[in-house]
């Protein structure tokens, strides 16, 4: 058996020899993490503020989560769906409650969520008229990187060389209630919504755009699934983002930390589309795994016992007003926009170099949308250390304008 604590340090140079060129890595080779921190073989450690982008809700090595883990690997770690079992059971009432919705399947990724999400909108519109088939996204959306996913994510970008995209998908500008009212029809099949837009730079949707989207909903009769992958579980202080609209959508997709950092995807159906998918009509062999429902029923736990809704509340509008604060000493700073842990820094200029900067000082970070720097921290973060973070910030902005 190879001895994973011994292995060579690894190098972007080994990394380009065996891998697909898919990924930006940085040059940290990751040993162990620890609450909020990362560290690495060079022995340095590292203030975590993505959150694995989105995944560790609950840090590194939360011992609820990894009890789970332990006590449902002894039992078994995978059966198959042929099967009923009691941690995917529980999952799943669990998921109906906070949600309020009907009925759940699971899935192992926030795109193969989108894409059971599109199944089941296409196939509940057939029942209804076979022109009905267009599915809607908004401009500057990302839904992932599947072919009905990355049909729907809005980014030119992540489309070129893998056309022709998956039929019948277009386009809503985001917030744009003349393009709402131009676009949707009775042919319309579904309205994909991130409430909060975490790849395209933390952007929120309009109160007035949902109050025009549950209208024309009503009169065209088309589904509203709400991209929860991101923004789920208690990322803006709310268990779902769309709880914090007066807005009920017919379908949830959540993953990223829906399993503790397993692999864990789900969709949640109100009681519309509770009959649409049938026996044989969709499935996966690894979705629901018993070891990841697990986790994922400790992670629910933890943030309701623990009252992390109300921690993400508090620690995110510190760091807004801290961040507020640095805007108004960098003219570098254009923007602060956050709901809950979501964040994103509009800066002038490109956003990676502040987000390397804060690496060299120990605090990960990430570049999205060009300009922007997102943080995602665990639900978990106290106050001391968002403090470190601002204080990385501040250091940077500061040199920056010291170096003219």
């Amino acid at each position: 058996m190879p001895d994973l604590e011994k292995s060579e340090p690894l190098t972007i140079e080994k990394e380009n020899e065996i891998f697909f060129g898919t990924y930006a890595r940085l040059p940290l080779h990751v040993t162990h993490g620890e609450g909020l921190y990362l560290y690495t073989s060079d022995g340095k450690k590292y203030l975590d503020m993505i959150s694995g982008i989105g995944v560790n809700a609950l840090g590194y090595g939360n011992e609820r989560v990894l009890h789970a883990i332990q006590t449902q690997s002894a039992k078994f770690i995978h059966t198959s769906n042929l099967f009923m079992i009691d941690s995917q059971f529980q999952l799943a009432e669990k998921l109906i409650q906070v949600s309020g919705l009907s009925k759940v399947f699971f899935a192992n990724s926030g795109t193969e969520a989108i894409e059971a999400a599109m199944k089941l909108s296409r196939k509940w519109a057939s029942s209804r008229s076979s022109e009905k088939r267009k599915i809607y996204s908004l401009t500057n959306s990302f839904h992932g990187r599947t072919y009905g996913a990355v049909s729907l994510t809005a980014k030119p970008k992540y489309h070129e060389g893998f056309e022709p995209l998956v039929p019948e998908t277009g386009y809503i500008e985001f917030n744009n209630i003349e393009d709402l009212e131009n676009k949707v029809s009775g042919k319309t099949a579904a309205v994909f919504v991130e409430f909060v837009q975490g790849e395209g730079g933390i952007f929120p949707v309009s109160k007035a755009f949902l109050e025009k989207l549950d209208e024309l909903r009503s009169q065209y009769d088309f589904l509203v699934v709400a991209d929860e992958i991101q923004a789920g579980c208690g990322r803006t202080g709310k268990f779902f983002s769309y709880m914090n609209y007066d807005f009920a959508p017919d379908i949830v997709t959540v993953a990223k930390p829906l399993g503790g950092g397993l692999p864990l995807a789900a969709i949640i159906g109100n009681e519309k589309v509770a009959t649409v998918l049938t026996k044989g009509s969709h499935g996966t062999t690894f979705g629901g795994n018993p070891v990841a429902c697990a986790a994922g029923l400790a992670l629910i736990e933890e943030i309701e016992e623990k009252g992390l809704l109300e921690n993400s509340l508090k620690i995110g509008a510190y760091l807004k007003s801290q961040f507020d604060e640095l805007k108004a000493k960098y003219s570098q700073i254009e923007e602060v926009r956050q709901i809950g842990l979501m964040i994103g820094i509009s800066v002038k200029g490109e956003s990676s170099p502040y987000v390397q900067k804060a690496l060299q000082k120990g605090v990960i970070l990430n570049a999205t949308s060009g300009n922007v720097i997102r943080l995602l921290p665990p639900l978990t973060t106290t106050e001391q250390e968002a403090q470190l973070v601002v204080a990385v910030l501040d250091e940077i902005f500061a040199e920056e304008n010291a170096a003219g």
